[in-house]
């Protein structure tokens, strides 16, 4: 990751949560290094799409969040949101900067 992309991992992890969150969590880990999603188009992506805000309270709750990259995950009008990573907002710009993302 730190040298510019994204590594396949095959840890035998065993990740819990609720069957929302675990949908939530495997389609952000779906999304490529350097490339974003919204809140609401994970909740349409996981047959939800009323459900933005649940995705972002799934979001928060990210076990791993560098396995699963929830930095890339942004507003619905790509503005950026919280972050429990670090130092929050500025970790998440951070993190995206390092994909190649600009959010100054």
């Amino acid at each position: 990751y730190l040298k510019g992309n994204l590594p396949k991992f095959s840890l035998p992890l065993k990740v819990l949560g609720t069957p929302f969150q675990l949908a939530v969590w495997k389609t952000i880990a779906k999304v490529p290094f350097g490339k974003t999603i919204s809140y609401g188009e994970i909740a349409a992506a996981i047959g939800k799409p009323q459900a933005a805000r649940a995705v972002g309270a799934a979001v928060g709750a990210n076990p791993t969040p560098l396995l699963v990259g929830c930095h890339r995950v942004l507003g619905s009008n790509g503005s950026l949101t919280g972050y429990s990573g670090g130092q929050g907002i500025k970790t998440k710009k951070l993190l995206l900067a390092h994909e190649g993302i600009d959010y100054e």
